[in-house]
């Protein structure tokens, strides 16, 4: 049977290659994505908390800061839901340059 001419290194070498290549894609992704930054505080049942997100949008910035505070004033998904269409005391949304 006759084996191919490429030698065992070399397809070695090109997974390494393709893998460093992805690796790269992902960490400059992870690492330009922000766009904008928004700050949002919420009043839910008592409590209030503020927090920060860094998003693409202003729109991602905004749904992603309400998200992360209301996981931290709710407690389960009915929760959740309810802290979501509260009004915010308080948004602060500006450009990143």
């Amino acid at each position: 049977m006759k084996r191919s001419a490429r030698p065992p290194w070399r397809s070695g070498w090109l997974l390494a290659g393709a893998l460093a290549l992805f690796m790269a894609l992902v960490i400059y992704r992870s690492l330009h994505i922000a766009g904008y930054t928004c700050s949002v505080c919420i009043t839910f049942r008592g409590q209030a908390a503020c927090r920060t997100v860094e998003g693409p949008t202003e729109h991602d910035a905004r749904m992603g800061a309400t998200n992360n505070v209301c996981a931290y004033l709710a407690a389960g998904v009915t929760d959740s839901m309810a802290c979501e269409r509260t009004e915010a005391s308080k948004v602060d949304c500006s450009a990143l340059n």
